[in-house]
C-alpha cells in the first residue's frame, strides 16, 4: 500500500514511498491463534563462507542535538544513559556508535559566552508531544559533554548547513574539534570520527531554508563551498576527522536527484573537501505518524515489509560501495515524526528492530543508527523523567528514566554478534513469511543463531497463542553441533509497552542495569526449537 510520509524533521511535508505488507498481515484476532504449531525446516551452514562481516557496534544511536545535555549530562554524567550504553560495552567490548545532530543541527548556532545550551521550542501538539527546538544556541561545554560517554565511543557530530552561514560552520567546527582535543575526552579514548554537514537537505525547501526548485546541482555547489571551510578548519587543528556525505531524507536512486548517485555525478567526491568523505549516510523510516494517522503493528513487524523497505536502497548501496565508501543508515526508526503511539513504543517494535538491524547487514549497510529524542515514542531509551505523555502530550505522574521495548533488540544484537571482533552473519532461508533467522560465526566457526517469530499476538487476539516449530539441519563439511542452549525474548503481547524479559531478566530497572536471575534452556538439534508468536530466541551451539 502507499503511505504519504514525512520525516520527523518535517511534520508538514508530504513525500511518497512504498510500504509493502503481505496478504493477511493485519491485526485480526485470527493472526495470533492456531491449534498445532507451524513446522519449518532450516539448514544452517556449518562454516561462514562468504557471509558478510558485522561490526560489534553495528547498532548505534542517533541523538537529536537540541537536548544533547539531557542525554549526556552537563556538569555531571547522566548515569542512566551511561548505564544503558555500558550494558552493551560489557557484552561486545565496544560502545555503540553515537551520531549527534538531526533536524536541530540545522538550527544550531555557536556562542562562546553561552553556558551549555539555550533552546527555543515550538508549541507541542498531541501528535508531536516533544517537538525539536526551532533554534539552538550552544557554548563550548555543550560539545565537551561528550566526555560523559563510555570510554572508546566513536562520535559523528552534525554541523549547520541549512543556515548557509560560513561563520557558523567555522565556529561550530572549531568548537567541536577543540572539545574532542581536550584531555577529558582524549584520555577516555572518545573520538570524533566524523562531521556531518547538514541534515536532510532534500527537504530544505519545505523548511524555508532554500528557494523552490532547489536541486542536487545547487546543493553540491553549496556543500563544496561550506565543506571547504569546514575541512580547512579541521586541517588547521590537525584533526583526522572525516566526513559523512548525504544524510538525505529519501533517495531518488538516480543521478538526477538527491541520492548518492546525484552526489557523485555532481563532483562532490572530486572536490577538495570531498576527499574527506569516507561514508555516505542515508535516512529511512518505515512509515509515518506526521499527521496522526494510525499504524498497524503487524505491518511494521512483517518480514516481507522489512525486506522491501530496505532492498529499495540496494542501488544506492552498490553505487556507494563501488566508490570505496562505507554506507550507513545514519538516522532510522519505525514511524517518522517520532513514532506511532501503541506501535513504536510497544513490544512488537523490538522484533522489528531486531530483524531490521540484522537484515541491513545482509545488503551492505554497515551500521544502523536508531534515532532518539527526549520523549520520542520510538526511543530505545528515555533518559530523564517525563511528566507529559509521549503518546498524546497529556499530563501524567512523573515517569523516571527507563528503557523501552526496542532496547531489548539492541541487547540481543550485541549478544548475537559477541565480542570477538571477527563475526560474520548470514540470513537463513526459512520458507515462512512470519519467521526470520540468522546464523553467527566467529572466525568462521558457527556459534549462535537467532530466530524471530513476527506474527503479532495482541491483547485483542482471541484464542490460544500459536507457535512456530523449526527443524534444524546443517550443511557443509565439519562437525555439526548436536545440542544448544536457548535464551528467549519473552513478550506477553505485541502491543505491550513493558514487561519484556530476555533470558528471564529485565532491563526495566531504576538504573538501567539488568535485573533478575538468568534463565536458559537446553535443547537438541534433533528436537528443533519452538518459537511462540511475537517472540524471539537465540541458540548458542555447544
Amino acid at each position: 500500500m502507499q503511505i504519504w510520509a514525512c520525516t520527523p524533521s518535517s511534520p508538514n511535508v508530504n513525500k511518497q514511498f512504498t510500504f509493502t505488507s503481505t496478504p493477511g498481515s493485519g491485526t485480526g484476532g485470527s493472526g495470533g491463534t492456531g491449534g498445532s504449531p507451524s513446522t519449518d525446516s532450516v539448514t544452517i551452514p556449518i562454516g561462514a563462507g562468504s557471509a558478510p562481516s558485522i561490526s560489534r557496534n553495528h547498532l548505534g544511536l542517533s541523538i537529536e542535538q537540541d537536548r544533547w545535555l539531557d542525554w549526556a549530562g552537563n556538569a555531571t554524567r547522566n548515569s542512566f544513559f551511561f548505564n544503558c550504553l555500558d550494558n552493551i560495552v560489557k557484552i561486545t567490548g565496544v560502545p555503540p556508535k553515537i551520531r549527534i545532530g538531526a533536524d536541530s543541527e540545522d538550527h544550531t548556532d555557536f556562542n562562546p559566552n553561552v553556558q551549555g545550551v539555550q533552546d527555543q521550542f515550538p508549541a507541542w501538539t498531541s501528535t508531536v508531544p516533544y517537538p525539536e527546538a526551532s533554534h539552538v544556541t550552544v557554548g563550548p561545554s555543550f560539545y565537551q559533554a561528550a566526555k560523559h560517554l563510555p570510554p572508546g565511543t566513536g562520535v559523528t557530530w552534525g554541523v549547520n548547513f541549512g543556515g548557509g552561514n560560513v561563520t557558523a560552520v567555522f565556529l561550530e567546527t572549531q568548537a567541536i574539534i577543540n572539545a574532542f582535543a581536550s584531555s577529558d575526552i582524549t584520555s577516555a579514548g572518545i573520538t570524533l570520527d566524523n562531521l556531518e554537514l547538514g541534515n536532510e537537505a532534500d527537504l530544505y525547501v519545505n523548511h524555508n531554508m532554500r528557494p523552490q526548485g532547489y536541486n542536487i546541482q545547487q546543493y553540491a555547489a553549496q556543500w563544496i563551498a561550506l565543506a571547504t571551510n569546514l575541512t580547512n578548519t579541521a586541517r588547521l587543528a590537525n584533526s583526522k576527522t572525516r566526513l559523512w556525505g548525504g544524510a538525505f531524507a529519501e533517495s531518488s536512486h538516480n543521478s538526477g536527484g538527491f541520492s548518492p548517485q546525484g552526489v557523485f555525478a555532481n563532483g562532490i567526491l572530486s572536490s577538495a573537501p570531498g576527499a574527506f568523505i569516507t561514508t555516505i549516510s542515508q535516512h529511512h523510516y518505515s512509515g509515518t505518524f506526521c499527521f496522526g494517522n494510525g499504524a498497524i503493528m503487524q505491518d511494521l513487524m512483517t518480514k516481507s515489509s522489512i525486506r522491501s523497505n530496505l532492498t529499495v536502497f540496494s542501488p544506492d548501496i552498490q553505487t556507494t560501495r563501488a566508490q570505496g565508501l562505507d554506507y550507513v543508515f545514519g538516522e532510522t526508526n519505525s514511524f517518522s515524526c517520532h513514532g506511532a503511539p501503541g506501535v513504536s513504543n510497544a513490544a512488537g517494535a523490538a522484533l522489528w528492530t531486531l530483524d531490521y538491524a540484522l537484515y541491513a547487514s545482509q545488503i551492505g549497510i554497515s551500521h544502523v543508527y536508531f534515532h532518539e529524542g527526549i520523549g520520542y515514542k520510538y526511543n530505545l531509551i528515555q533518559p530523564l523523567t517525563l511528566t507529559r505523555s509521549i503518546l498524546d502530550g497529556s499530563n501524567m505522574a512523573a515517569q523516571p528514566p527507563h528503557v523501552q521495548p526496542q532496547y531489548y533488540a539492541a541487547i540481543i544484537v550485541a549478544e548475537a554478534i559477541g565480542n570477538s571482533g571477527a563475526t560474520q552473519v548470514v540470513e537463513l532461508n526459512i520458507n515462512n513469511p512470519r519467521v526470520a533467522g540468522y546464523a553467527f560465526y566467529e572466525s568462521g566457526t558457527l556459534k549462535r543463531a537467532v530466530f524471530i517469530n513476527s506474527l503479532a499476538y495482541l491483547t485483542s487476539t482471541s484464542g490460544a497463542r500459536s507457535s512456530a516449530h523449526v527443524n534444524l539441519a546443517f550443511g557443509g563439511s565439519g562437525n555439526a553441533p548436536t545440542t544448544f542452549s536457548v535464551k528467549r525474548l519473552v513478550i506477553n503481547h505485541a502491543d505491550d509497552a513493558s514487561g519484556l524479559t530476555w533470558g528471564g531478566q529485565s532491563y526495566e530497572t531504576s538504573d538501567g542495569r539488568v535485573g533478575g536471575s538468568l534463565s536458559t534452556e537446553s535443547g537438541t538439534v534433533a528436537a528443533g526449537i519452538d518459537i511462540p508468536a511475537t517472540q524471539a530466541v537465540m541458540l548458542s551451539f555447544n
